[in-house]
């Protein structure tokens, strides 16, 4: 009889210890799925920030015309993608022709001289950094979601529950390199 209360206490300790680990698994997954969503609203928020700074940027008299038009058709449209979906290939793509336009545009040689602009062209080139960033943490969040979502067990047992599986927001995000400016990342 002492046997049986032995291999009874056992078999109890380990179903305590698993569901223990299985429930520390599943509130890990989680957090992993909140910091991606807090992960996205902060590059949501740096894109929002960037768009708005290149708009202003744009209206001022130390950007040739057919150059602010550029600027402002590019902010304008990232605007308008990112508030019609969220996140999805058009936003992607939009996002990357406002960074390919910022970039054409700021990085003439002439612009960095023009002093009234300065503190414009300043923020939209820190707009554009914070863009790069937040997109690198919201990336490595996804990845780390991803492969805590890839174990067996999460699998298994669907710890994730009817959560989407993140994605990547891939973009151009390369901040422009400004003449005189106060430096890269």
């Amino acid at each position: 009889m002492a046997v049986w209360a032995a291999w009874a206490a056992a078999l109890v300790l380990v179903l305590v210890l698993v569901s223990f680990y299985v429930s520390w698994r599943a509130t890990r997954l989680d957090r992993l799925h909140t910091r991606v969503e807090t992960a996205w609203a902060a590059l949501d928020a740096a894109l929002s920030r960037r768009a708005a700074a290149v708009q202003e940027f744009s209206a001022g008299p130390w950007v040739e015309p057919a150059s602010a038009v550029l600027l402002a058709d590019a902010a304008a449209a990232a605007r308008r993608a990112g508030s019609a979906d969220g996140a999805g290939a058009d936003r992607e793509l939009a996002e990357s022709d406002l960074s390919r336009t910022v970039r054409a545009v700021l990085e003439e040689p002439g612009l960095a001289d023009c002093p009234d602009g300065q503190g414009a062209l300043r923020e939209v080139e820190a707009a554009a950094k914070r863009v790069l960033l937040a997109r690198r943490f919201h990336n490595d969040a996804v990845a780390h979601t991803r492969q805590a979502r890839a174990r067996r067990l999460v699998r298994v047992l669907r710890l994730a529950g009817g959560a989407p599986l993140p994605g990547f927001f891939e973009m151009d995000d390369e901040p422009p390199r400004i003449p005189g400016s106060f430096g890269a990342l």
